[in-house]
């Protein structure tokens, strides 16, 4: 099961300066319910941007430089390459960005769990659009905005319809 993991505002964009556009633990936490224990894959700006190989998850690196090296972590030079890698070490994978890795991997991936954000924010990155005829919304839970978490959003999941 390839699982595409995405937290995204309303017109899908996902990110700005190669950083995310909102602060939500409770999206946090559910990301490191769905992750941990499976491997994850990203492009290299992504793990830049978290600063950091996330714990008890088989980080997975994409990256075309050659000499770009980090503790704790799989360096790839192809996504082929790291979803080969990521099943060795368990079924259950999943992709966690940037924008170009999302793309790249719509077509290989069995579920998205998407976090929609209730958001309108500038953005120079963004979500490929989930086209209905290929995937179909199986669950949703929303939640409001509070103290800790700034926009009402909703965790989704969505299941490749069988085309």
């Amino acid at each position: 099961m390839t699982t595409i993991v995405v937290a995204m505002g309303e017109k899908n964009e996902i990110g700005s300066g190669n950083q995310l556009l909102w602060h939500l633990p409770k999206d946090l936490k559910h990301f490191k319910d769905l992750t941990s224990g499976h491997p994850i894959i990203m492009g290299r700006k992504t793990y830049e941007s978290i600063g950091k190989a996330l714990p008890n998850r088989t980080n997975i690196v994409v990256s075309r430089k050659k000499n770009w090296f980090q503790e704790g972590v799989l360096i790839v030079g192809s996504l082929k390459e790291a979803v080969k890698f990521a099943k060795k070490i368990d079924e259950n994978i999943f992709i966690i960005g940037g924008g170009n890795v999302y793309e790249q991997t719509m077509e290989i991936a069995d579920r998205l769990e998407v976090t929609l954000v209730k958001a309108n924010l500038e953005a120079d990155t963004y979500f490929p659009k989930i086209n209905s005829k290929f995937w179909k919304m199986t669950s949703e839970v929303c939640h409001e905005k509070d103290e800790k978490n700034q926009y009402d959003f909703c965790f989704q999941t969505y299941e490749k319809v069988n085309g």
